[in-house]
Parts: structure tokens; sequence; C-alpha cells
């Protein structure tokens, strides 16, 4: 057998059965046998914001996750979660040997809330509806349609080779939505059961549709509530105007004191030191600014970065909500109260345990000392990333450029949030993600979809990269772990 310096890439007879097993796993979506099984997976409602739905989140472990993973051989164990009142979380294993390579993969099964009222004519979110190129359906995007992809590639390397070739286990969890609840002390707990040399995982979006995307981490994202509560109840504006502070206008100036009229961001602390030259050359021809969505607003942000730059190497503040009085129905009166939801996004090299602190700092600097800063317990990641150029990446790159023909994008990390500390820094792992949505797939929103040509496709490569990792000599994965650097 000859290599190239991909890590075992076949270059003999093997070629043949690899593209066999790759058409295969291709012909699923030809077939309707992937919109079928997503279908099944789309109708469990496992709305995790939604308290009545837990007895939804375990019976999509036991129910669908369980049967589908059991006929490929896999031992699986649903298990409590740590976190009291947490959702439970299912392990899968399937061991060919201890001289093999392991690789740990990921999955959420739970979705953000339906918003069934939402979605236009025709469509419901509970229901998936096929049009054209689309398949609509709440949780086809993030996450049931990407581990599905991953789980049918396993299952065309199986039918085709008769094994893997490597140790594969499986971990679906059920409270992503709700910021992973009891995922870290999970992991910390089962540290044995989840040992791997690698986490190839997939969530997030393509950074194009048809250009496959890798990424080796997240930004992190803290959120909070800035509060200005000055008095109980509101006072007529014509009696009391001018004479009263008006929480509204206090709020809207201390926010304005965390970035300028550009978003350029004022707090010393929140600005990172990571935006290295290393990481500007791999993000020099990233294409953020093309393909569907909304129009990228070249003057926002921080001066002098570019538009894949402020996404995947800066840090951005938001204001999510704002609330002052009742804006539906406003009256002439002061109010007492003004709240604001914001979040920061932020990178390696953003001090994490300091955020709110750090802001804490900067508004009393500006004479802001009665807006309150209030943690929020949900929807907060740390930050992480793996070097791009780690040999676990450039085996996963070089496959995937075996499979499509096509370089894939690698970004250094995901520019939104997920819990990839979990494995990169509770497990140890080296981590790969390998998106299968694309960025106008409206995930957590009314009319989520995914597209079947992208599926297509990803159903390819994964199978392709399934199978290399089968093919990989024994040993070799201790070479790509051990240059894991955290």
């Amino acid at each position: 057998m000859t290599e190239d310096n991909s890590y075992g890439h076949r270059k003999d007879g093997g070629d043949q059965a690899r593209a066999r097993a790759v058409a295969a796993a291709q012909t699923l979506v030809d077939t309707g046998r992937f919109r079928d099984d997503l279908a099944a997976l789309v109708a469990w409602p496992t709305e995790s914001q939604v308290p009545e739905r837990a007895a939804d989140l375990r019976r999509y472990l036991h129910q669908a996750m369980q049967p589908m993973l059991s006929r490929l051989g896999f031992a699986c164990h649903v298990l409590d979660n740590p976190v009291p009142g947490g959702a439970p979380l299912l392990v899968a294993t399937r061991q060919e040997g201890a001289d093999r390579p392991t690789v740990l993969s990921y999955g959420h099964g739970d979705v953000i809330r339906g918003q069934a009222d939402q979605w236009r004519a025709g469509l419901s979110p509970f229901d998936l509806t096929q049009e054209g190129d689309r398949l609509y359906g709440r949780g086809a995007a993030d996450n049931k349609g990407q581990h599905l992809v991953n789980i049918l590639a396993l299952d065309a390397v199986l039918r085709a080779r008769g094994r893997l070739g490597f140790n594969a286990k499986i971990l679906i969890e059920m409270s992503e939505e709700t910021g992973s609840a009891g995922l870290a002390a999970f992991c910390d707990r089962h540290r044995d059961l989840l040992s791997a040399d690698v986490l190839i995982a997939s969530d997030g979006p393509r950074v194009q549709a048809e250009v496959p995307t890798l990424f080796m981490g997240s930004r992190g994202a803290v959120n909070f509530d800035l509060r200005v509560d000055l008095r109980d109840g509101a006072h007529h504006s014509g009696n009391w105007g001018g004479l009263l502070a008006d929480p509204a206008i206090v709020l809207c100036h201390a926010i304005a004191s965390i970035t300028d009229a550009r978003g350029r961001i004022a707090v010393p602390e929140w600005r990172p030191d990571s935006l290295t030259e290393a990481v500007r050359d791999a993000l020099r021809d990233i294409p953020v600014t093309d393909g569907p969505g909304p129009h990228v607003d070249a003057d926002w942000g921080e001066p002098g970065l570019s538009p894949a730059e402020r996404a995947f190497g800066w840090n951005s503040f938001a204001v999510l909500a704002m609330k002052s009085g009742d804006p539906d129905a406003p009256v002439n009166a002061i109010s007492g109260q003004a709240r604001a939801t914001c979040q920061l996004r932020f990178v390696v090299g953003t001090q994490a345990d300091d955020i709110l602190s750090a802001l804490r700092r900067q508004l009393d600097r500006q004479g802001f000392a009665q807006v309150q800063v209030v943690a929020q317990q949900d929807g907060s990641f740390p930050a992480t990333r793996l070097r791009i150029d780690h040999p676990w990446v450039r085996f996963v790159a070089g496959s995937i450029r075996a499979t499509t023909g096509r370089a894939p994008h690698i970004l250094p990390n995901l520019a939104g949030s997920l819990p990839n500390d979990c494995f990169s820094d509770v497990l140890g792992l080296p981590t790969v993600w390998v998106p299968h949505s694309y960025r106008g797939c409206s995930q957590h929103a009314p009319n989520e979809h995914v597209l079947t040509s992208l599926c297509r496709d990803a159903l390819g490569l994964m199978t392709g990269l399934f199978w290399d990792v089968g093919t990989l000599p024994d040993g070799t994965e201790a070479s790509l772990s051990g240059a894991f650097s955290g």
C-alpha cells in the first residue's frame, strides 16, 4: 500500500471500494432514504427550552437514537445528567480493537422553540416538508440533520467494508439549546467511557454552501442583562419630565460607553490579543460577504479588520433586546426601570472569568454606577481553538479534498458558540468540526431548513473521511493526537 502525506489516504485498489462506499452514501439522498430518516427525527418535538417537553427529550434517545445505533453494532447507554433536572445523554460505543484509533463524535437532539405561529404558510416545525432543494423542519439543520449524516456515513462504511476499521463513540446530548447544562460535568465523570484520540463532529454552518468547511473550536459567549432601576412605577411626563432621571436614557448612554457608534469595543479587557499573523493568514481568503443572508456592513465593527477577521478572530458585542415601559402601548410617563439583554461573543485570548468584572469597571469609570450588570445562567460557552496546522486537521482536510476535489475552508474557530470546551479542555482531545449546514438555513428562526444537495455532498465526504480513518496504520493516531497543543 502506498500513501500520501495525509496519513493513510489509499492510492491502491482500495480507492475503488472507497468510491463505491461514497457513492452508496450519496444515493441515500437520491432514493429519499435520507429525507425519510430525517422526517422521523424532526417529528420529535424536542424543545429543551420548554419544560413540558422533558419526556420527549428522553424518548428521542430511547426510541430514535438507540435503535438506529444498535443496528450498527453500537452498545448504547442512556445516562442521567449530573445536574439535577438536566436532560439525559446517550453514549454509544463500537469497539473494534485496542490497537485501532478511537473517534468520538457528538450531536444534540434538542432544538430551539418551534415558533409554529411564525412559519410561513404550508410549513410546520415538526413536519418535514420538501420544496425543491430544501427540507424544512425544526432541527433539520440544528442538529438532527447533521448527526444523521454522520450516522448514515458510518453505516455506509460498515455496509461496504464490514467494519469501520476504528473504534467509534457517539455522544448525543439533549440540553445544548439551554447552554449544555451538565455536559462538562458529565464528560469529567465519564472520562474513561468517552476516551478517544480525536473528536470529529458536526454543527454550525459552512462558510459557503458549495464548499466544505472545517473549524477547530468556537467563539465563547456570555449573556447578561444591564438594568437601571431608579424608582417604583412610572410618573407623568408632563408633571415630572425634566425632574426625574429617565432610566432608558441612562441605559442608552451606558451602552454607548461599551462601543462607539460603529460598534468598536471600548472595554480594554474585551479587546483580544490572539489575532496573530497566522490566524490572519488562515482567514485571508474566507468569503464571508458572499452568499445568502443580509448585506455585510463594511463600516461596522473593529476598524482595520476584514469581515472574516471580525467574525472569526475578534470579539463582538450585541444588544439582543431592550425594554423600558411598554413599547406596544406607550403612555405619557417616565418609566422607573429599563433593561437590555446583551451578549459578548469572544475569542481565545479574552479572559473569560473577567468579562463581566471588566464591564463593571468600565461602567464605573464612565459614571454609570447605577447600571446593574446581571449575569444570565444559560447560554454561556468558553472560547476554544485548535491550531490550524494540527495533524488531525491536515488529515481531515486531505480526506475531504480526496473525496470532493475541493480544498475546504479552514477556520480557527466558529463565529458562533458550542460546547467544544467539554471535549478540548475536559477530555483533552483535538477537535475538528465538519458542518453540514449553511449560513442561510434559518437556524434558530422560523422556516429552518437544510439543502439536500449539501447533505448529499456531506454524506459523501463523511463516508470518505470515516473510510480513511479506518485505513490508518496501527499507532498512527498516537502521532496525530500527540501534537495537540490545547
